[in-house]
């Protein structure tokens, strides 16, 4: 009479096979999506959250002329880099394109609200987002933003992402990248902008469209605020400095213009739109010409 395989002899095969299909889960993020390495010496023409953007006008019917002037860091206000790294990813020096800690943080909020968020979205993976994949929300997307995120990293330095990053963040309807973003919200070029205009610029991040400076939403006001006095706390400005920044903030976002509601804060995602034609999510940027040189210091 044949022996009968033992209990842990059946579940070898079994752990086996999820061992495997766990793998196999890892590894195909990574094996769809394309290189970074391109961007190393090579800027992208166009972007898939911009395409998005123009898929969205096109179906409303309306023209869609975006806004997108490549500048080097050594042309972006150290400020405005320094701000934006602050309230966006306050660990991008350090981390290799995940935050870890975050993203458990966020996880466990999202199982009590029923709902995905992208609080622990690092710059890393936001620019993933807005190269690759847009605004769609879903657990693919975020599996294929974190192995984006691991090639980045791999590929470029940190100075370099954080050039990509501000020359492609959206910054207004139809405004990507902190170029057209100080012409468009403050008339000067970005190398000129001012401590209190790169605090609002990075305090528009979580919600650009959403904000307007003719009748500032008083969440603009309270993030501005908040982000120039934390910029005091970790010792990148002096007391001299914020004195002068919080006089401009009073000016620019407390003025007979503000709106009189707006606290709630903006949810940090706009709601996903139409994809653009083509799945960007699935191709690579179309190479431009050199970024130039990256002198914003690293803390």
């Amino acid at each position: 009479m044949p022996r009968r395989a033992s209990p842990r002899r059946r579940a070898l095969p079994l752990a086996a096979l999820l061992l495997l299909l766990a793998a196999g889960a890892i590894a195909l993020p990574f094996a769809v999506t394309p290189s970074a390495a391109p961007l190393l010496r090579q800027n992208p023409r166009t972007t898939a959250l911009l395409e998005q953007r123009r898929a969205e006008a096109r179906a409303r019917g309306r023209p869609y002329r975006p806004a997108l002037t490549w500048v080097p860091l050594d042309r972006i206000a150290p400020r405005l880099a320094e701000a934006v790294v602050l309230s966006e990813d306050a660990a991008f020096w350090t981390h290799s394109g995940i935050d870890w800690h975050e993203t458990r943080a966020a996880a466990e909020q999202a199982l009590e609200r029923g709902r995905l968020g992208r609080g622990a979205s690092t710059i890393t993976q936001q620019l993933a987002k807005n190269l690759w994949l847009g605004t769609e929300r879903s657990l693919w997307r975020k599996a294929r933003e974190a192995a984006l995120a691991v090639k980045l990293e791999r590929a470029l330095p940190k100075r370099r992402i954080l050039a990509l990053y501000l020359n492609v963040v959206e910054w207004a309807d139809g405004v990507f990248g902190a170029e057209a973003a100080a012409r468009h919200w403050f008339g000067v070029p970005a190398r000129d902008l001012s401590t209190a205009q790169a605090v609002v610029l990075a305090s528009m991040l979580p919600a650009p469209r959403r904000a307007d400076l003719a009748r500032p939403p008083r969440w603009l006001a309270r993030r501005s605020r908040r982000l120039l006095d934390r910029l005091l706390a970790v010792h990148r400005i002096d007391p001299a400095e914020h004195a002068a920044a919080a006089a401009e903030l009073d000016r620019m976002l407390a003025g007979p213009g503000a709106a009189a509601g707006g606290d709630e804060e903006p949810p940090e995602e706009e709601e996903p739109g139409p994809a653009p034609e083509g799945d960007p999510g699935s191709a690579a940027p179309v190479p431009a010409g050199p970024e130039g040189p990256a002198t914003v210091p690293e803390p």
